[in-house]
């Protein structure tokens, strides 16, 4: 698959980032999908359609395609109403690709001659060259990507262009690039999802053994290393992948053949152009194949539950470089100004990244609400689907693409971090927990702890600045060994279960990232 058919971008996407062959669970790969592995040498995603043109002079107006019934011609509102080639366009490369299979299959069924298909496959790769060079003219009144597609191979080979569409319908055939697109679409998300992991990985890496307030309810709570937080976030991305890799197992299945909603009594082997396009297998039911949109739904939701995910990490940052935290500087690489105070360096990205993750659920919202209530098998109504999906992936890449690029460009100060420590008695559950261990029961201990933060709120101390005497006034099984357990430094050393903030179970979460993300740690 060739992601330059992205084409709906304003922006190029750099995809040279490391290989995420770690996205695919083993178990979850059908033998004829392929797999994210084939695509760790990733072209650019490059804008071609926008400088594209588009005919809209009624005198250079043509007969329908299907407008044999019919005596008039649609009027102007109608035609820029309905027409649907201003974004489908960005689907030219897989209607491309769904037409050479769909002529290789006609051949070989022995629909259409082998000199026919000759001519097809040419005359479809000479539509790709023009336009990908900008020479391609697209015209509304041929409505959508497949009709302009199939009209200019009809004007460019004469005769056999038109026995292309036998066997298929515009319903199987948008339903068949739309699939290709997404499953693209997929794999360049799941690249870009793993390039923010590196970037976070490292970001722990560089920060070893620095402690943070951990929060809970926006009030301090507990010490926590800064790299387990870090950590928290690819352990989210993870799971972003994985619903994006279900997604993709769920929709590889083949529409073309299933035609307008009934299938087709001509004899034609739908087996073949699913493997020729590396689908899994044809859908079984042909009005499913054209009717169906949960791979559309799946994939936005998808996304959206990822776009909130990188809101929360822009949240955080958003906060911790404001004045009253100070725990991150951007740098200026990825800072803006103020046009009227002087003095203001502003986190900008990660507050789009938290704004924009309004425009991706929005996305998921609209196809849903568009979907709800629809009759089998296909509406008008659902050529609305594209431009949501567009928006979405567009949106998602740019916003892990500047998440990325915000991880690379921060410090954390360690010295205001160190300084903020001692307020919140960060250490106070790690204090009761050296109760349960003398044999008191944790709700006692509780208690006990809470009467030893009350008498540091009345002297204004932290708990390791209570005497052994003062902490036995509360109760008398305090001993000197307390204060082995007191202090941020000490209270994380004693965090050890599984998946906790000990200092040997974060090293033990970020060599597993280390190794799956295959980091150079020298780098």
């Amino acid at each position: 698959m060739n992601m330059e058919s992205l084409a709906v971008f304003n922006n190029s996407f750099s995809l040279s980032s490391p290989s995420h062959d770690h996205f695919i669970p083993k178990n979850l790969r059908p033998s004829r999908m392929v797999s994210l592995q084939s695509h760790r040498q990733m072209p650019k995603l490059e804008v071609r359609c926008a400088a594209l043109t588009q005919s809209t002079d009624p005198k250079s107006k043509e007969a329908k395609l299907w407008g044999g019934r019919f005596e008039e011609s649609v009027t102007d509102a109608v035609e820029r109403f309905t027409e649907s080639i201003s974004f489908d366009k960005a689907l030219y490369k897989h209607d491309i690709m769904g037409s050479k299979a769909h002529a290789s299959m006609l051949a070989k069924q022995g629909l259409i001659t082998v000199n026919d298909r000759d001519s097809i496959h040419e005359g479809l790769s000479e539509i790709e060259r023009r336009i990908e060079s900008g020479e391609f003219e697209w015209r509304t009144d041929r409505e959508d990507v497949h009709m302009n597609i199939e009209a200019a191979l009809t004007d460019l080979i004469g005769e056999p262009a038109k026995k292309l569409h036998t066997a298929r319908s515009r319903n199987d055939q948008v339903m068949t690039d739309f699939r290709l697109w997404i499953r693209d679409a997929i794999d360049a998300i799941g690249v870009k999802i793993k390039y923010l992991q590196v970037s976070l990985v490292k970001l722990a890496i560089k920060n070893e053994g620095v402690i943070v307030p951990g929060y809970t309810h926006l009030q301090r709570a507990q010490p926590v290393l800064l790299q387990h937080l870090l950590l928290a976030f690819v352990e989210q991305l993870e799971r972003d992948a994985g619903r994006l890799l279900d997604c993709r197992v769920r929709l590889n299945f083949c529409p073309l053949g299933a035609c307008a909603l009934a299938g087709t009594g001509l004899p034609i082997d739908r087996f073949m152009t699913s493997d020729a396009l590396e689908f899994t297998a044809p859908m079984r039911n042909s009005i499913d194949a054209v009717s169906d949109r949960d791979f559309v739904m799946e994939f936005l939701s998808a996304n959206a539950i990822t776009a909130i995910h990188l809101s929360r990490l822009g949240e955080e940052w958003v906060l911790w470089a404001s004045e009253e935290f100070g725990f991150v500087t951007p740098s200026d690489k990825v800072s803006t100004g103020s046009s009227i105070m002087p003095q203001k360096k502003n986190p900008d990205p990660m507050e789009l990244v938290r704004g924009k993750s309004a425009r991706v659920v929005g996305d998921l919202v609209t196809l849903l609400t568009l979907c709800k209530g629809l009759p089998l098998a296909y509406n008008r109504d659902l050529q609305e689907d594209k431009e949501p999906v567009f928006d979405s992936v567009k949106t998602i890449l740019g916003m892990l693409e500047v998440s990325a690029e915000f991880a690379q460009n921060i410090t954390f100060n360690r010295e205001r971090i160190q300084k903020s420590l001692p307020a919140g008695h960060l250490d106070a559950t790690t204090l009761a927990d050296y109760l349960v261990k003398k044999g008191i029961p944790f709700r006692t201990s509780h208690d006990i702890v809470g009467r030893a933060v009350a008498l540091c709120v009345s002297k204004s101390c932290e708990l390791q600045a209570l005497s052994v005497d003062e902490l036995k006034s509360i109760d008398p099984v305090f001993e000197k060994d307390v204060y082995e357990f007191l202090g941020v430094e000490n209270a994380v050393k004693k965090f050890s279960s599984y998946g906790s903030t000990g200092s040997a179970c974060v090293a033990s979460q970020l060599d597993h990232w280390v190794t799956k993300l295959e980091i150079n740690k020298g780098v």
